[in-house]
């Protein structure tokens, strides 16, 4: 097995922030352009897009118009139990690599170069039994594959524990690690999520220090997924132990709102946190501050 080896930090590269747009939709338009104009003018450096959507053409217009405005696109994806990568069913494992195939291609055409998300398994499609070794096996399959798909258009797949209640077969930074390691292939990563680690793991720094050597994104979310650092989530321990990995990639805010309600009411956002925007300015400036404050 090829061995992971923490990468070192490049001394010209600088932290890049994100904004996760399923705070307005999972589902991206031209409606939504003026949006990713005001957070090109706070500072973002990209945003991130829900990858459900076929629409090649979606994709094409997305792409064109964030390098007009000088913006990154990094994709997110999740599956239900028709593509759900550990079934039983290798026609709906098949189900699975296609869909992953599709947004990898959908990725490539915005100019992404990312995609993370729980696309390990289904979301919130339980066995009622805990993880099994062939479950991690079957979807380190699918992984793999789509790595080398994902190779072909230079995208690094980063899929994403969750908690308890939204998966089963990686809840913990060392059952992802556990995951990632079988997959064995350069385009297939890992990221960390500070909402679903507040839920899971007994310590932040021993879980960053557990992924770190495959670590490619990272996901910045409160417990009560608003404003982050107006919550309880310990972020300065967070940074500190990101910072000490030489991570270089994406910080990712992650915040949802009931604006898209199908999607809302499918990850039990019950209220709206903040306003808006409110989650977009403060939370980027509370990035920016530890950002300074750890020297990430």
């Amino acid at each position: 097995m090829r061995k992971q080896v923490a990468r070192r930090r490049k001394p010209d590269k600088f932290m890049k922030i994100g904004l996760n747009m399923h705070l307005w939709s999972t589902h991206i338009t031209s409606e939504h352009f003026g949006a990713i104009e005001e957070l090109k003018a706070i500072g973002y450096d990209g945003v991130e897009v829900f990858l459900a959507s076929p629409e090649r053409a979606s994709y094409d217009e997305l792409g064109a118009f964030a390098k007009s405005i000088d913006m990154e696109v990094n994709g997110c994806l999740g599956v239900g139990p028709d593509q759900d990568p550990i079934s039983e069913d290798p026609k709906v494992r098949q189900a699975a690599l296609d869909k992953l195939k599709e947004a990898i291609d959908n990725i490539h055409a915005a100019g992404g170069k990312n995609i993370c998300g729980p696309f390990h398994s289904a979301f919130a499609n339980f066995s009622r039994n805990a993880p099994q070794q062939f479950e991690y096996e079957r979807s380190a399959e699918v992984l793999r594959a789509a790595g080398e798909h994902a190779a072909l258009a230079g995208i690094t797949l980063t899929p994403e524990s969750l908690n308890r209640f939204e998966c089963y077969l990686c809840n913990t930074m060392a059952q992802l690690r556990h995951l990632v390691d079988l997959v064995d292939h350069p385009n297939v990563r890992g990221m960390f999520d500070s909402h679903h680690a507040n839920v899971e793991e007994k310590s932040f720094t021993q879980a960053i220090e557990t992924i770190a050597p495959v670590m490619a994104h990272v996901h910045i979310s409160e417990n009560d997924r608003g404003t982050p650092g107006e919550g309880h989530i310990p972020f300065d321990e967070i940074f500190s132990a990101v910072a000490k990995t030489g991570y270089d990639g994406y910080y990712t805010i992650e915040a949802f709102s009931r604006d898209d309600v199908d999607f809302a009411n499918a990850i039990n956002v019950w209220r709206d946190y903040n306003p808006r925007m409110d989650i977009c300015r403060n939370g980027y400036q509370f990035v920016k501050e530890m950002h300074a404050k750890h020297k990430v």
